[in-house]
């Protein structure tokens, strides 16, 4: 699924002149933050202009208004809680949400593309535009399924795999030019010095993942069959619940406007959105988005009222707390403040690339290769894939034991 995905990003989308674009890009997307955020995620597509050129943003876009409209619609809360049935039309509505988006993206795209001289001479713009808008929607629907399909079919999420394989094929040739261009980074020791900070981001990023507050829970002793039951436990409330997710859904609310706008000749438009997505403007709008989405995934993920009542129900409780609604709100408190830690961890590694580019002048196709989201969604995901592919080993082994002979334990006396 992975080699098909990499295959269409070499697909260029027909009637575009793929070397005036090229061209394009490689003027602008050394000051152009916004491009090189869709550039990485598209892993390269977009200024090849594929027919994977939009990439899987649509979809996260769609994926963060029902989140958000599950939170704030009773009805959908109703629906999501109705269980796998409820979630599998939620997800439904979040697919067609995505053609819509799509569609939408693709037209602007489009339109855009044909004002600025970048369709070939023999391409009618009507034509040009009505096939780029179905090429693209088409496109970022079928990136949607080979997700879906990796999710269900495969180890580890989809979406993030997509993301994560767009980003390392653009790994290796960020060392080529890096190693290129060293003369401008002091040399050797320059280039050297580069490979120890990727390093020093890496290992940063690792620790900050494993990092987490042990919650100790003590269990009442009681009696199941001959046994006695209960004991000491613990609780790990990582300190980054949600992951990458931050980042990736901050990226993609921040690159709707730049999407729009980014080939629209509108003077006082192109002004509000250069200024927008540009500076430190852009950087506060940036690091506010991944606070949010930090805070707001946590809260998704992690319910502090329902592992209140579940321990109450399974006779735990935290020394000192009463169980029930004072656990919830200690539980509540601590995941507050240890969230903030997790969304300041994001938000400077994110923006790590922007202070790469001012204070050392590297490249920014550079520096978001080699910083910020990139490293992280690379490494987050990495770990979350190893962390699934050892419990599906665990799994498979405890089968191999239990299917063993007889295909099941046997009595003692059997």
């Amino acid at each position: 699924m992975l080699a098909i995905y990499r295959l269409g990003v070499y697909v260029p989308t027909p009637g575009i002149d793929v070397n005036k674009l090229k061209a394009f890009f490689a003027s602008a997307g050394g000051g152009q933050t916004v491009f090189e955020i869709i550039n990485l995620f598209s892993g390269g597509a977009l200024e090849q202009f594929s027919i994977f050129a939009l990439g899987i943003m649509p979809y996260i876009s769609a994926s963060i208004i029902f989140q958000l409209l599950t939170v704030s619609i009773p009805a959908l809360k109703k629906l999501q809680e109705e269980g796998q049935a409820g979630r599998s039309k939620i997800n439904q509505w979040t697919r067609y949400a995505t053609v819509v988006l799509t569609l939408f993206q693709g037209f602007f795209i489009a339109y855009g593309l044909l004002n600025q001289g970048f369709v070939l001479s023999n391409v009618s713009g009507v034509s040009f535009i009505l096939t780029t808008i179905i090429t693209l929607a088409a496109g970022t629907c079928f990136i949607m399924w080979l997700g879906e399909q990796i999710t269900e079919r495969g180890v580890g999420n989809g979406i993030s795999l997509l993301i994560f394989a767009g980003i390392v094929t653009r790994i290796p040739g960020g060392f080529r030019d890096a190693w290129i261009n060293r003369d401008a980074y002091f040399g050797v020791f320059g280039f050297v010095m580069l490979l120890g900070f990727l390093f020093l981001i890496i290992a940063t990023i690792i620790f900050f993942e494993r990092c987490q507050r042990r919650i100790p829970i003590h269990y009442a002793k009681r009696i199941v069959g001959k046994k006695m039951m209960g004991g000491q436990s613990h609780l790990p409330l990582k300190i980054n619940m949600a992951g990458v997710i931050p980042p990736i859904f901050a990226s993609a609310i921040l690159v709707v406007p730049s999407t729009i706008t980014t080939f629209v000749t509108t003077p006082w438009l192109q002004g509000i959105v250069g200024f927008m997505m540009t500076g430190w403007f852009y950087n506060t709008l940036y690091v506010a988005a991944i606070v949010f989405f930090t805070y707001f995934y946590t809260a998704i993920t992690f319910n502090p009222q329902d592992v209140a009542d579940n321990l109450q129900k399974n006779g735990g409780f935290i020394p000192g707390i009463r169980p029930g609604k004072p656990t919830s709100d200690y539980l509540d408190n601590i995941l507050t403040r240890i969230t903030l830690g997790g969304a300041a961890y994001l938000s400077i590694i994110c923006v790590l690339p922007t202070f790469l580019i001012r204070q050392f002048n590297i490249p920014a196709s550079l520096a978001y290769t080699f910083g910020g989201t990139s490293v992280l969604i690379v490494v987050g995901v990495a770990i979350d894939t190893v962390a699934q592919i050892e419990s599906h080993l665990i799994s498979r082994n405890y089968d191999g034991f239990l299917g063993a002979k007889a295909g099941r334990f046997k009595g003692r006396h059997a």
